[in-house]
């Protein structure tokens, strides 16, 4: 059974800075990319950024540069680093892996950015 437990996340101040972290278990997780998306309201899921078993990381452009995702195979957790938060980066954040191909996605966790 795969699990994606979240934590983080919140409400923060436009330029602040948040953290979220994803544990996953059920993979073998140091031969897994991970993956963040979002959600806004009213909007469809978007990608964030993406790190795969080798610590190469990509990211979307709307968050290059104030973004990054990282990884801890020792904890089985991947990272969420977001700094100069903006109000349009409100939205409700999600952690991906595939198992072969299907798709796990954890609980999901609103971040909420104020102006």
């Amino acid at each position: 059974q795969v699990q994606l437990v979240e934590s983080g996340g919140g409400l923060v101040q436009a330029g602040g800075s948040l953290r979220r972290s994803c544990t996953a278990s059920g993979i073998i997780f140091r031969i897994n990319a991970m993956s963040w998306y979002r959600q806004a309201p009213g909007k469809q899921r978007e990608f964030v950024a993406k790190i795969t078993s080798g610590g190469s990381t990509n990211d979307a452009d709307s968050v290059k540069g104030r973004f990054t995702i990282s990884r801890d195979n020792a904890k089985n957790t991947v990272y969420l680093q977001m700094n100069s938060l903006k109000p349009e980066d409100t939205a409700v954040y999600y952690c991906n892996t595939l198992k072969g191909w299907q798709p796990y996605w954890g609980q999901g966790t609103q971040v909420t950015v104020s102006s």
